[in-house]
């Protein structure tokens, strides 16, 4: 985590809402839950919970990280929310913008993940020790310096897309943890939680949650 904490003030953005569950736009440099300092308690569900008083948490996204989150508003909800992130039934799509040109249309990435214990918060790639991690990928445009991709991953791990995509050599642009040389050139970390799609609680229908990258 870094030092300074100041999170964006925009207003929310409620994609959903019903009896059972709240969907809502996280904006990048705002984080989902507490931290343990007393100046990191601004976060998302907070702010949420001046609204809907019953929030409860089933899943996350990093600080840096903007784009789709579902939270429960009852504890059936959150129980059958959980165990669909628990079981990867869900189905995410992120957005990223990545240095460098990918030179192949679409492919996956199959790198085991542990922290990294000496430097936490950080995560790294270990053979020996690490835990599954996979995620596909799409490119959707390619530029002079850089790559748009789509990223679809079908494992939870701690910063796997972050990780991932340095380890095949095209860091996200911005990350402030792990492309430090490109951190000051922009002004958020380009990586954003496009798409979200569960299903409902209450009927077990399948509803998607979407909202465009703003990079």
């Amino acid at each position: 985590m870094q030092s300074s904490y100041n999170p964006p003030s925009d207003p929310l953005n409620i994609l959903h809402e019903d009896r059972e569950i709240v969907a809502v736009e996280k904006p990048a440099g705002l984080l989902s839950v507490p931290g343990r300092q007393e100046h990191l308690a601004d976060c998302l569900i907070q702010r949420l919970r001046i609204a809907f008083p019953d929030a409860l948490l089933v899943h996350r996204l990093d600080m840096d990280t903007s784009g789709v989150m579902v939270f429960a508003l009852t504890a059936h909800a959150q129980r059958h929310l959980s165990a669909q992130f628990e079981q990867r039934l869900t189905k995410k799509t992120y957005i990223a913008r990545v240095s460098g040109q990918v030179t192949e249309k679409v492919g996956e990435i199959d790198f085991p993940l542990i922290v990294d214990w000496p430097n936490r918060p950080l995560q790294k790639v270990c053979h020996e020790m690490g835990k599954s991690a996979l995620t596909e990928w799409k490119v959707i445009k390619v530029g002079e310096a850089e790559t748009r991709l789509r990223l679809t991953p079908k494992t939870g791990r701690s910063h796997q897309l972050r990780l991932h995509c340095l380890a095949i050599g095209h860091p996200i642009l911005g990350d402030p943890l792990y492309s430090t040389e490109t951190a000051a050139d922009f002004p958020r970390m380009m990586l954003h939680s496009e798409e979200l799609r569960i299903k409902h609680p209450e009927n077990g229908r399948g509803i998607k949650f979407r909202v465009k990258a703003p990079f």
